[in-house]
């Protein structure tokens, strides 16, 4: 099955799960609002993309470890958005969840979100329960402190802040329990997998600076321009427009140069560089030159 579908499924399957007598039906429509339709599901589909790589022993796991990811993702997001954050109007080209269904809905949903992905891991590791422990503390060390995405939002109310451990923490984490989780779930040994999913991390959201500096909101969906109006990190700003992008193509190289040696080294090299391509609007980089 192509891992978009599985995904999509595991996703489905995993929200279906907040449903029942005696559910409150808004918080469930503000669930559906928060995750689906879904963005490009960047995390998820490199957690399978390692997991197939390393031979996909077992699927299931493979399918809870990127669903939950995606969950914990899309909870930050919503959290995020909040005006004690963000106060983002939009979120993937519709409104966001606390303009959608108010500020309490929203701190509930982000937190529903949170607890279900781990519920989601537990549930998938029913085959494979030696992987359960491993798999549990990747996704929990990304998400908490001192290094996860709750560390990275953090950040933001420190009056000074590295670049970089601004961006490991923010992004990197997720991304790297993405790579760690995903061959963990398929009986390799994780941990190779760090640098990889920590390296792109921190190119996707190098990418994001650069977007969120020169893009317009129409076309990606999101308010532009809350790095400079809020003050916070970003590539642009710290290290100009080429810069940022020299930096971005630094950290691509240094990704591929560091996938482990596995069954579908040649095939996942070859992904990555395709959707690291991606990024970036070609016109960006022109600019830049």
């Amino acid at each position: 099955m192509e891992s978009a579908s599985r995904i999509e499924r595991a996703l489905a399957a995993a929200l279906a799960r907040t449903d029942g007598p005696g559910a409150p039906p808004r918080l469930r429509a503000a669930l559906d609002h928060a995750v689906f339709p879904g963005g490009a599901r960047i995390r998820p589909k490199l957690c399978l993309a390692v997991a197939q790589a390393c031979g996909d022993a077992n699927p299931a796991l493979a399918d809870a470890a990127a669903a939950a990811i995606e969950l914990l993702h899309c909870a930050s997001l919503v959290h995020d958005d909040l005006p004690c954050f963000d106060d983002a109007e939009t979120r993937r080209g519709k409104p966001t969840v606390h303009r959608a269904f108010g500020e309490p809905l929203a701190v509930l949903a982000g937190d529903a979100l949170i607890v279900l992905a781990f519920e989601t891991v537990a549930q998938g590791a029913a085959g494979a329960l030696h992987l359960l422990a491993p798999v549990l503390m990747t996704v929990g060390r990304a998400v908490g402190a001192p290094n996860g995405i709750v560390a990275g939002q953090a950040w933001e109310s420190e009056p000074q802040v590295a670049l970089a451990a601004y961006q490991q923490a923010k992004t990197g984490a997720l991304f790297a329990a993405a790579t760690v989780a995903g061959a963990t779930a398929a009986g390799f040994e994780g941990e190779a997998w760090r640098v990889l999913g920590e390296r792109l991390g921190e190119s996707f959201q190098i990418a994001d600076d650069v977007l969120d500096a020169c893009a317009k909101s129409e076309a990606i969906g999101k308010p532009v321009g809350k790095d400079a109006l809020l003050g916070r990190p970003n590539a642009v700003h710290q290290l100009g427009l080429r810069g940022a992008i020299d930096h971005f193509d630094e950290l691509v190289a240094e990704a591929i140069g560091s996938v482990p040696a596995c069954p579908g080294f040649a095939v996942l090299r070859a992904q990555i560089e395709a959707q690291t391509k991606r990024l970036l609007p070609k016109e960006l980089a022109v600019n830049a030159a």
